[in-house]
């Protein structure tokens, strides 16, 4: 959950942390977006680099392993111009028995500007937030949230398909295992799309009905008028159980394939979070389908959806001549 609004300052997005899409207001998403365009341009550009964070240090802290989420934070704060520490959790005192307050406490005495969290426990980024100065991004805590992802996706289709309000979006796969999914979810009904989860009913989370989607166990009835086509992949790392009879049979009723995406409008265009499992959640073909296919463009606006949100948190902390980095509120 977003923390509530503590100070004032000259942006319209006024949070000294980004822990979730729950709590924000479409404004606040629509600035985000807004200046991830921005940002979309300057790294298209010949200048690839900013000076919006010039003398800020960044920590990327990651508890789970992501290449990719990773890659693109530090790629995004350096090019404006941030100094960047990536903490090896593997290698790190956690590993020999500190509890995350400790480290909190160990970070905080360090003075950084951001600090970029994920973690494997729900709530664990917002616990943190609580106990530094510094601003906290959260970076996919848990089954919880993953605020950066939801953003990136919503500029992927905004920037196609020029608007948010009035489409129809499909979530498939795994529901339940998925903080993509519940990110996606809030931003979307928040911005005015009706949404739609398709799964089967062992990977769909009791609490959906509650969230404002239509559920459905038929892929292709699920599908059926979709502008937007989202595929998730199968999180056997985070299943204690059988989710699934098999990936084969998955793929046969749940897998997206030519067959199945006809069902859909005609120019729906389609998605995924990656990494992906080809054969399994998606045909190959149609994964790399460049007039259909979104999924590069969603890797290229990571970066500049996670430049806007840095920019927009590190916005909110001085640094005084003492060296000691403090909100200018609260």
């Amino acid at each position: 959950m977003t923390e509530s609004k503590t100070h004032k300052g000259s942006s319209l997005y006024q949070r000294r942390h980004l822990l979730g899409i729950e709590g924000l207001t479409a404004q606040e998403i629509g600035y985000l977006l807004d200046q991830a365009d921005k940002f979309v341009t300057l790294n298209r550009s010949a200048k690839e680099t900013s000076d919006s964070l010039k003398g800020r240090t960044v920590i990327n802290l990651f508890f789970e392993n992501s290449t990719r989420t990773r890659t693109s934070f530090e790629i995004a704060a350096k090019r404006m111009g941030a100094d960047v520490v990536n903490m090896s959790v593997a290698t790190s005192s956690v590993k020999k028995g500190e509890t995350l307050l400790d480290t909190a406490y160990t970070l905080n005495a360090m003075h950084p500007s951001l600090i970029v969290v994920r973690h494997n426990e729900s709530g664990a980024v917002s616990l943190l937030s609580q106990k530094v100065d510094a601003g906290v991004l959260n970076a996919g805590d848990g089954r919880h949230e993953h605020p950066t992802q939801a953003l990136l996706d919503a500029l992927t289709i905004r920037r196609r398909l020029g608007t948010l309000s009035g489409l129809t979006v499909a979530l498939c796969g795994d529901i339940t295992h998925s903080r993509v999914a519940r990110s996606n979810i809030l931003l979307l009904n928040t911005m005015g799309a009706r949404v739609r989860v398709i799964a089967p009913p062992t990977l769909v989370s009791s609490d959906m009905e509650r969230m404002g989607v239509e559920i459905h166990t038929d892929m292709r009835q699920g599908l059926k008028g979709c502008d937007i086509v989202m595929m998730l992949r199968l999180q056997m790392e985070r299943m204690q159980g059988s989710f699934v009879p098999s990936t084969r049979e998955y793929y046969r009723f749940f897998g997206l394939d030519a067959e199945k995406l006809s069902c859909a409008k005609p120019n729906a265009l389609i998605m995924h979070p990656g990494p992906m499992n080809r054969g399994v959640e998606i045909d190959s073909e149609l994964a790399d389908d460049e007039d259909r296919s979104l999924i590069r463009t969603q890797v290229e606006m990571g970066v500049a959806v996670r430049m806007a949100c840095m920019e927009a948190l590190i916005e909110n902390v001085v640094l005084p001549e003492s060296g000691e980095e403090r909100f200018k509120h609260g």
